[in-house]
């Protein structure tokens, strides 16, 4: 028999993966600046530069998953 926890940590490694190829795709992209316009940081990125950072979602998405653990262990034990 499967353990309960094998398909959701596998869930969450296929999501940490997916964040991790996204943004090393990212960096693959070709850089062409033809002026100083091209160089300017991105809209995106200059308001939000926490957003889009790939080390936040990971942590984002293994915290929300251990404490969804942690929830279920302190609801089971009640």
């Amino acid at each position: 028999m499967m353990d309960i926890w094998t398909v959701p940590v596998v869930i969450v490694i296929l999501i940490i993966a997916y964040i991790g190829w996204k943004s090393v795709r990212n960096w693959n992209e070709p850089v062409v600046r033809l002026n100083n316009k091209d160089q300017q940081i991105p809209e995106v990125v200059e308001e939000n530069p926490f957003t889009v950072n790939p080390i936040i979602w990971v942590i984002a998405v293994a915290s929300v998953f251990i404490l969804f653990v942690i929830f279920y262990y302190w609801a089971s034990s009640s």
